[in-house]
């Protein structure tokens, strides 16, 4: 019998949640494999060094406002065994560092009216921890879901020590951890090669613990001799998950046995049962995780194109079928692009549910999709001995029906889990991205900078408060704050974390400037330069969010000191602020702008690409994730204008820096050395002044700012030139400024003609048409060079204005009808 320390509690709610539904199933309950049923360690491994299950203190226990939580030991190291099956402690280690750590997330929590509506609405929010004073970590993610079946595995720098507080005996062990647990499934797991379904009665078993609906599979065992599944068979159980509130399984083994994306074996993750049969709770294809991929682009063009576009296509014609895709510099030539123990940073994002049992939209005619960061290292598998990925997620993940929690998750957790896992139900990109300036550490004599762990630590505070709605009991999602958004904060942070650092450290300065040339000098160099561009991509206007400043000092480790009281977080959840970040607002253009910048510093990518893998289920299709109203595109095309359209404009409305007022200037400089001459010389331009009084003279320059000067550079600059921030390369840009200048000139004469008559003769004339190209030209270039919109516009409104004033522009336009009304240029 597993032993439960805190009470079971009810959720009081009117909907019942998705996981409420499946914890009714016994083979989605702890207790229903026991820790004394352990499969044959010749075909199974365990899946960590340490294996428990969560368990959170007493109500009158919590009240110690201390970060400790106690755990049912699963699974321990042969120095252990004595532990497994025992109640133990689980406590952080006692150092600085981690007690920074805990003071800078620990909240009281208190849940909002809107977190209990939330709740009522089937929505899984840590009822157990309302009321609670500081909870921490351990706390928050023990008490994530309504029951202690929180799986987690620790790290073999566990400590083991004996608690002499504690008068039951049960429970006289601590262990002292110096990382967050992370979120598994199973004990054990083994490689197989799945066979066929064997119907239950003709297994001669009893039909009181057996039934024909638990659905048996015959496997065979991988052979480390042959390298090949001619190993062990055996009688394995893979559940049939029930139908939940989505009217859909989120797994079925049906036809598990003809899946193509199991060709080359499926890992399985579980546990023996009461009867001794191990039941699968987690499944991954084997060739997902092979360093050999299908394709392999060398081309920067290709890989641009890619990301943005190859890597989702056809998502519904591939259901069922797994790919994968090496980009890698071209300029590279080893033979093995991935060596064991090389590391990556992962971009992780899933698409939609489509078919007959669809999912809601929250956004019309936009597939939303989840974005997350995660970890991958190059590992020798523990039964082929080949080398493989090994993934881990950082999932700054919301509130939600199904139980899933915040938190560090193992691929088969998050994507294989049969419970909640996405592999069976959603398209999913994963982006392994290896570049050693990012996934190797530094050390200038002694001071150590490690720009992954950093993120690490960054999305391991941002995932902690995740749990508790920093207080509230509710991690809501807005416009400015979500999974994405604040996963990119945490990556904002860790810049301004590596910047902090080397600020304040003289000796890192020294040691570069004296090792100019050294390799460790030449990778820092490439990180700043790729810290410069992610910069750019997280704070697009140049406007830093109030919020994010706020909370950059507590997220990058300079937060109070362990004497002061910890600062309250500040979180503004405004449209405002969303259009300050809005490059990182929706996970589809976070996943490729991310993978463009990469790509564009020169970093290898390795895509894993899987769409509703598993078992078959004809009801739902996958469907590719799109940035804002990307479902609506081009008949016959897969061109989307309306998220190309937002995006240049919000690019362009950047706040211009000083060298972008010097490019204004230089520019207006330069066209005039040329445009006047040239106007003198052919008899266009003559210094007449306009007559008009100060105010007409004012109304005039505010009229054309708005018109020619916004409306024209917004068209023929903004909307039809690729933003700079927009990986392409020079030849398809410059075709895309040449049509722009073809019709910007083009444009005066047919306006002339129909809606600014006032214009005729004038905009027939080929000086005119001459000074206009010359015009078009500059801000042509302005715009390449800044991006900025106002840079144009204040260009564009320079030129006209002095004309109209200074050099008799007003007199050569028909204005007698329409006195200083639409003068155009």
């Amino acid at each position: 019998m597993v032993l439960q320390i805190s009470p079971r509690e009810t959720q009081l709610g009117q909907r019942e949640s998705n996981y409420a539904i499946h914890s009714r199933q016994n083979v989605n309950q702890p207790a229903f494999y026991p820790v004394t049923k352990i499969p044959p360690k010749n075909l199974y491994k365990p899946v960590a060094n340490w294996i428990g299950r969560l368990i959170l203190p007493t109500k009158q226990q919590l009240q110690d406002g201390l970060d400790w939580v106690w755990m049912e030991v699963q699974y321990a190291p042969p120095t252990a065994q004595n532990l497994v099956g025992k109640i133990v402690r689980l406590q952080w280690k006692n150092n600085q560092e981690l007690r920074t750590y805990i003071q800078n997330i620990q909240r009281d929590v208190d849940f909002t009216p809107e977190v209990i509506t939330s709740q009522q609405a089937g929505i899984i929010h840590p009822f157990r921890l309302n009321g609670v004073r500081q909870v921490g970590a351990l706390r928050s993610l023990a008490g994530a879901n309504p029951n202690d079946d929180t799986i987690v595995a620790l790290d073999l720098k566990t400590i083991i020590t004996e608690n002499n507080q504690e008068n039951n005996q049960e429970n006289n062990y601590i262990l002292q951890i110096d990382n967050e647990p992370i979120l598994v499934t199973g004990r054990f797991y083994s490689l197989v090669t799945i066979i066929k379904p064997i119907p239950s009665h003709s297994l001669n078993l009893s039909s009181k613990n057996y039934q024909q609906s638990e659905n048996y599979y015959l496997v065979k065992h991988y052979n480390p001799n042959s390298h090949q599944f001619d190993g062990v068979e055996e009688i394995i159980q893979i559940p049939q998950q029930v139908i939940d509130t989505r009217h859909f399984a989120p797994s079925t083994p049906e036809q598990i046995e003809k899946s193509s994306a199991g060709r080359d074996g499926w890992y399985i993750y579980g546990a023996n049962n009461v009867n001794n049969i191990f039941v699968v709770q987690a499944i991954a294809p084997r060739s997902l995780f092979a360093l050999q991929s299908n394709e392999t682009i060398t081309n920067k063009d290709l890989a641009l194109n890619y990301i943005h576009k190859l890597n989702w296509q056809n998502t519904q014609k591939n259901k069922g079928k797994i790919n994968t895709t090496l980009v890698v510099n071209q300029k590279k030539s080893s033979p093995q692009i991935w060596q064991e123990g090389d590391k990556a940073i992962l971009l992780h994002l899933f698409g939609g549910i489509g078919g007959r049992k669809a999912e809601r939209l929250g956004v019309p005619y936009t597939i939303t999709g989840h974005f997350a960061f995660g970890s991958a290292e190059v590992i020798r598998d523990e039964f082929t001995q080949q080398l493989r990925f090994d993934i881990k997620y950082h999932q700054v993940y919301a509130h939600n029906p199904d139980g899933i929690i915040a938190g560090i998750h193992t691929w088969a957790n998050y994507m294989g889990n049969l419970q909640y896992g996405w592999l069976a139900t959603r398209p999913v990109s994963d982006i392994l991205i290896k570049f050693a300036p990012v996934t190797q550490d530094y050390d200038f004599d002694g001071i150590k900078i490690s720009p992954l762990t950093q993120l690490q630590q960054q999305l391991q505070i941002a995932i902690a408060r995740y749990r508790i709605g920093d207080g509230t009991g509710g991690a809501t999602v807005s416009p400015a704050t979500s999974c994405v958004q604040d996963s990119s904060q945490a990556l904002y942070a860790t810049i301004q974390a590596i910047k902090k650092q080397v600020a304040t450290n003289p000796q890192i300065q020294t040691w570069l400037n004296a090792n100019p040339n050294h390799p460790q000098t030449l990778r820092f160099q490439q990180l700043v330069e790729l810290g410069k561009s992610l910069e750019k991509q997280l704070v697009p206007l140049g406007i830093i969010r109030a919020d994010w400043q706020s909370q950059v000092d507590m997220l990058a480790g300079t937060g109070a000191s362990t004497t002061e009281k910890p600062r309250k977080p500040f979180k503004d959840g405004s449209i405002w602020a969303g259009l300050t970040t809005w490059r990182t607002m929706m996970p589809r253009q976070v996943h490729d702008d991310l993978a463009a910048i990469f790509l564009k510093h020169g970093a290898t990518m390795q895509f894993l690409r899987t769409n509703q893998v598993g078992g078959w289920q004809a009801d739902i299709t996958p469907i590719a994730p799109t940035v804002f109203f990307g479902q609506i595109q081009i008949p016959f095309t897969d061109i989307a204008p309306l998220p190309i359209c937002l995006n240049r404009i919000l690019a362009s409305l950047a706040i211009p820096k000083l060298q972008d007022w010097l490019i204004i200037c230089v520019t207006l400089i330069i066209y005039s050395l040329i445009a006047i001459p040239l106007g003198f010389k052919f008899g266009f331009l003559q210094l007449q002044i306009w007559a008009g009084n100060w105010f007409e003279q004012y109304l005039l320059m505010l009229r054309c700012l708005f018109l020619p000067a916004i409306v024209e550079e917004l068209f023929f600059r903004v909307l039809l030139l690729p933003h700079p921030s927009e990986i392409i390369n020079c030849w398809k840009w410059g075709m895309w400024g040449i049509l722009s200048l073809f019709l910007f000139v083009v444009y005066h004469p047919l306006n002339a003609k129909t809606l600014f008559k006032a214009g005729f003769p004038t905009f027939f004339n080929r000086v005119f048409l001459g000074l206009a190209a010359l015009l078009g030209i500059a801000c042509t270039i302005a715009y390449a060079i800044t991006g900025s919109l106002w840079v144009v516009v204040l260009i564009h409104w320079a030129v006209v204005v002095v004309w109209l004033i200074i050099f008799g522009g007003m007199a050569k336009l028909d204005i007698r009808n329409q006195k200083f009304g639409n003068t155009q240029m």
